[in-house]
């Protein structure tokens, strides 16, 4: 049977690679060359997650957003052809989109998707999806309905489009009925047509955010860039933001921590001996 989101044309990604990882404790290094067999013998098989989420994007130019660990992600992905990205400063989703800029300017496809490094079980088939939405919409957000929404941002939705999204901080106050009528959160994971992001890159870059984070055991203000705000400047000028969602919540797994590997190692063994 024809595949009904059969890609024709490349699809460019934005793939981000850049953090430092801090909740991984022990792990020094780049989170998104961790293994998800680490006890296989022939280092091919160990299935790096970065690795992963490179297999199973749609064929097209990819920029990999690198920061923390930078040679040691080039020197395991430099048989591949990337085109390297530096994010100066560790500052927002929204700033790894900003270090882009130009490879979005200089990369004629009209289709891109933007996806985080340390999500490995998204489909296939679900990149073709998001993409297939932009056929009538100006951007897609990917989203899943876990059984406890925890602390993730969530969809605010009207029909097929998106009003806005909401962080936990801001949605953990509404009233009980409305924060329960709130299914569907938000993975991270975006497909938005080159023409929309080219508009919007200024608007994010005026729209820093600041934020208090700890940095060298000191509690400091910083300016961070976050894609929602990118998403909200779309829907208040009148852009359609559609959503899918993914009928598995595992596919949007993030690895964030020492559990959530764990966790992701133990399904993707289930998988493979399946």
């Amino acid at each position: 049977m024809p595949d009904p989101f059969a890609i024709d044309d490349p699809v460019a990604a934005i793939v981000m690679a850049a953090g430092r990882g801090s909740r991984m404790k022990a792990q020094s290094g780049n989170k998104t060359l961790l293994p998800l067999m680490p006890e296989a013998p022939d280092p091919a098989q160990r299935r790096l997650l970065l690795m992963e989420i490179l297999d199973s994007l749609p064929p097209g130019p990819r920029g990999l957003v690198v920061h923390h660990g930078k040679q040691e992600v080039m020197t395991a992905t430099g048989h591949l052809p990337l085109t390297y990205i530096e994010q100066p400063v560790l500052n927002g989703t929204g700033g790894a989109i900003l270090a882009a800029a130009d490879f979005i300017r200089q990369t004629d496809c009209q289709r891109w998707i933007i996806t985080m490094g340390d999500v490995p079980f998204v489909r296939p088939a679900t990149y073709r999806r998001l993409v297939a939405g932009l056929a009538f919409s100006d951007m897609v957000v990917l989203g899943f309905c876990p059984a406890d929404k925890k602390q993730y941002g969530v969809l605010e939705i009207d029909g097929e489009t998106v009003r806005r999204i909401t962080e936990w901080k801001y949605w953990k106050d509404y009233p009980t009925e409305r924060r329960a009528a709130l299914k569907i959160c938000n993975a991270g994971i975006y497909a938005v047509r080159r023409e929309a992001l080219l508009a919007f890159l200024p608007t994010l870059a005026a729209s820093p955010q600041v934020v208090h984070k700890q940095v060298d055991g000191q509690m400091r203000p910083i300016e961070e860039y976050f894609i929602t705000d990118l998403v909200a400047a779309m829907v208040e000028a009148g852009r359609r933001v559609a959503y899918l969602t993914t009928e598995d919540e595992n596919e949007t797994m993030g690895v964030d921590d020492p559990e959530a590997l764990a966790a992701a190692r133990a399904l993707y063994r289930r998988r493979n001996r399946r």
